[in-house]
Formats: C-alpha cells, structure tokens, sequence
C-alpha cells in the first residue's frame, strides 16, 4: 500500500507541476503578480496532495518570526518538499538558480517572467558580483530570498557541510536571516521513490539581524539551523514509525 500510494503521489506531483507551469504561461502578458501567486499555489497544492495520498500532516511553527519586506530565509535542504512548501508563507519569493534553466521551455520562461535570479556557476567571481546585484534589484521590493546553505540536498543523519554563500549575501546585503529547520527529510528522503507518512514539520526561527562578522554569523546560523532539525527530527522518531529508523536515512 505505501508503495501504491508513493506512486499515485509522484505521479500526481509532476502532472500538478506541468499543469501549473501551463497556467503561468496565461499570466505571461499579465503583472507579475500573478505568475507568483501561481508559484505559491504550486506549494500549497502540493502540500495539499501529500496530506491526501501520502498520508502524512504538515505542522508550520515561528511565522510570527518572518519579517515584514525584504529578508533571507536560510533553510536546511534535506527533500524536495521544502522547495514549495516554504513559498506559500511569504509574499513575493526569489530562488537563485542555474542559468541553463533559463533554456527549458516553459519552466525557464516562468522563471524569467518572476524575475528568479540565474548563476552561472562556471564563472565564481564574476557569478556571485552578478547575482548580488540581482538580489540587490529584486530586495528592494521588498521581496524574500530563499536559499539553501549547505548549497544540495543532505541525508537527514548526515554531517552537515554549509557553504559561505549565504554568508556573503548576509553581509553585503545586510538582510535580517531568518533560520528554518526541518525534518522533511524522514518523510520525502531524496534519491528515492518512496513517501512516508508522518508529522512534516518546518519551523521560521528568530531572525538573526544585521550587523555581525561574517565568522560569528556563519556559526550562528548553522548551529541554529541543525539544532532545530536534530530537535524535529528527534520529535518525530519519538512518535514511533517503522520506517523511521536511522539507518534508512544515511544513504
């Protein structure tokens, strides 16, 4: 049964997401306001659908801790369920993302029409100062970054390995960060088929604001991000599960 019911989830997530990403396509000539709100839809309709088939809840703690305008949201990234589940609680997101997604049809078109930030990645230096201009631009209205510091998915009991991306955009922009943990991962495991049912919680905590070196904010960050992931993490295996046990985690 949890096999049928993984497959009914992926199937029905990927045909949402096409069906979506043909609705942006309406918004084209439209203000950009509505192909965000279509990408905020695309969150909570695929939310709506791992409640439904998969069986699992989804509880959301700390929204009293994103700021009003412009700020960083630095998140743990063990899943793909917190690349749209995180976009239905703020306004008007931003993803920084590769540049060759610009050429796929369609989904680079809505990405180019919400005004997503592409890097290339190929050229470091000169990427991060074309990138930090964008986030520039796009901050001042009042928009919210989401970004993945550890840059790639990792395996819920692995060793975290944060990179100082986050860092630099803290620093130069001097954005209040707010720090999500989560544990997505248990329910949604990457580079595999199957979906757990279970407790999915993400948690906003107090944002870090402004002003602290670049040392002292990367510690800080990290250490908050990973201690309330552990924390959930823990929180769900304590309710218990037979797939829950760590050992199924470390791939």
């Amino acid at each position: 049964m949890l096999f049928i019911r993984s497959a009914l989830f992926n199937a029905a997530f990927y045909i949402n997401t096409a069906f979506l990403v043909l609705v942006c396509m309406f918004t084209m000539p439209l203000p950009r306001y509505y192909i965000i709100q279509v990408i905020r839809f695309w969150g909570t309709s695929n939310t709506w659908l791992f409640k439904v088939i998969v069986g699992g809840t989804v509880e959301i703690r700390g929204l009293e801790n994103i700021p009003e305008g412009s700020c960083m949201l630095a998140a743990k990234h063990q899943s793909t369920w917190e690349t749209f589940a995180i976009l239905p609680f703020v306004k008007d997101p931003i993803y920084i993302f590769k540049r060759e997604l610009q050429q796929i049809p369609f989904f680079g078109w809505c990405a180019i029409k919400s005004r997503m930030i592409p890097i290339d990645r190929g050229k470091k230096t000169q990427a991060l100062k074309q990138m930090l201009k964008r986030a520039k631009e796009e901050l001042a209205h009042e928009r919210q970054l989401i970004i993945y510091p550890e840059g790639t998915r990792r395996p819920i009991d692995a060793e975290p390995e944060y990179k100082y991306g986050a860092t630099q955009i803290y620093q130069i922009l001097k954005l209040p960060c707010v720090p999500v943990g989560l544990n997505s991962g248990l329910f949604w495991p990457r580079r595999t088929f199957m979906r757990y049912p279970g407790k999915v919680i993400i948690e906003f905590l107090p944002p870090i604001e402004p002003g602290l070196k670049g040392a002292e904010f990367f510690e800080l960050m990290s250490t908050q991000i990973e201690t309330c992931s552990n924390r959930l993490r823990d929180e769900a295996r304590a309710e218990g599960g037979p797939f829950l046990s760590p050992e199924n985690y470390t791939k």
